[in-house]
């Protein structure tokens, strides 16, 4: 599947609750989206901070919005308030649901 068909790629850790906590939301609104696992260790999380500025997780970059923000409550506010009203309806169009994404993909740091 390519990236122009999965607009959100959400930047998580394995077993983390944070990152859980935004799948569950993505989830919940029916949103598409792709995972990268990032390197457990903070200062190798580069790939994260070059896309965000932050080392941090969970992280997501929404590219029908051009949205990039970190922080758990704020993403979860983000997509009920871009995606909530329509139930996964996207601004631009409607997409199809689910995630997308291999926990061996991830971890370039």
């Amino acid at each position: 599947m390519s990236d122009t068909a999965t607009p959100i790629t959400f930047y998580r850790l394995q077993a983390c609750p944070f990152c859980e906590r935004v799948a569950r939301t993505l989830d919940e609104l029916n949103l598409e989206y792709r995972s990268r696992f990032v390197e457990p260790m903070h200062s190798k999380r580069n790939v994260v901070k070059r896309v965000s500025g932050k080392r941090s997780v969970p992280a997501i970059v929404d590219d029908a919005t051009g949205v990039t923000m970190s922080e758990s409550a704020n993403i979860v506010e983000y997509l009920e308030q871009t995606y909530g009203g329509d139930r996964g309806e996207r601004p631009d169009a409607a997409g199809a649901t689910g995630a997308t994404g291999d926990p061996s993909a991830g971890g370039d740091a």
